[in-house]
């Protein structure tokens, strides 16, 4: 059973999800919050499987509150996913930065937000979409220069080729095909890249893709 807590100041909006959420067989809610404080709390006690978090919420604004959670050792297994009003909410990518999981659109298809659910709880990250690779290099443009390639320098050619690929949203599958491997080799090294760059999930994988100067805004196909 997927746990998932919900953070939002707008009760008609966590009605919506709960209903939606709790009508499904694999996924339950647990703990609805109205602020950034409220929803660290929730996630101390009730340590849920996925958070569902509001950008602009009161007290403690989502940003910083996923921040926190990340940061949390001992809430490591806790994914965020943000929830904006806007795609081209300014924090999008400071929220992947923080260690969000990914963020979605609050009048996303109710399909895909329980794919979002499950994926994020699977590993994998919400960057599939083109709309989400075009925001993720839109605001990788806005960051700072990429930094010294030397971050990567415990990487083996294969592995910088395939952060390179997961940079640019490509799905374990796709990756095999671009490579001519099977789909569990491809998921192998991009795990492996993962544990030797010390990052939480394939969000941050594509935003040190970025960062590092592996992948260029304007190279997504």
């Amino acid at each position: 059973m997927i746990r998932v807590t919900l953070a939002d100041d707008q009760a008609l909006v966590r009605a919506g999800f709960k209903a939606l959420l709790d009508a499904q067989p694999d996924i339950e809610v647990a703990g609805e919050t109205s602020d950034g404080e409220e929803a660290l709390r929730a996630v101390r006690e009730l340590r849920p499987d996925v958070v569902l978090m509001d950008i602009r919420m009161p007290v403690l604004d989502g940003l910083a509150a996923t921040r926190r959670i990340t940061e949390d050792a001992t809430l490591t297994d806790v994914k965020v996913v943000m929830l904006t009003t806007f795609e081209l909410d300014e924090y999008v990518f400071e929220a992947i930065r923080s260690g969000a999981s990914g963020f979605l659109v609050k009048d996303t298809e109710p399909d895909e937000l329980l794919r979002a659910v499950r994926a994020v709880v699977a590993g994998d990250a919400l960057l599939s979409p083109g709309v989400t690779r075009r925001l993720i290099a839109e605001f990788a443009a806005r960051s700072k220069e990429p930094a010294a390639a030397g971050a990567l320098a415990g990487l083996t050619e294969r592995e910088r080729e395939v952060m390179a690929l997961v940079g640019i949203g490509l799905s374990n599958e796709e990756i095999a095909r671009r490579l001519v491997v099977s789909p569990l080799t491809a998921k192998t090294h991009v795990s492996r890249t993962m544990v030797k760059l010390g990052a939480r999930d394939r969000a941050q994988l594509v935003v040190l893709a970025y960062e590092s100067g592996l992948v260029r805004p304007g190279w997504l196909g």
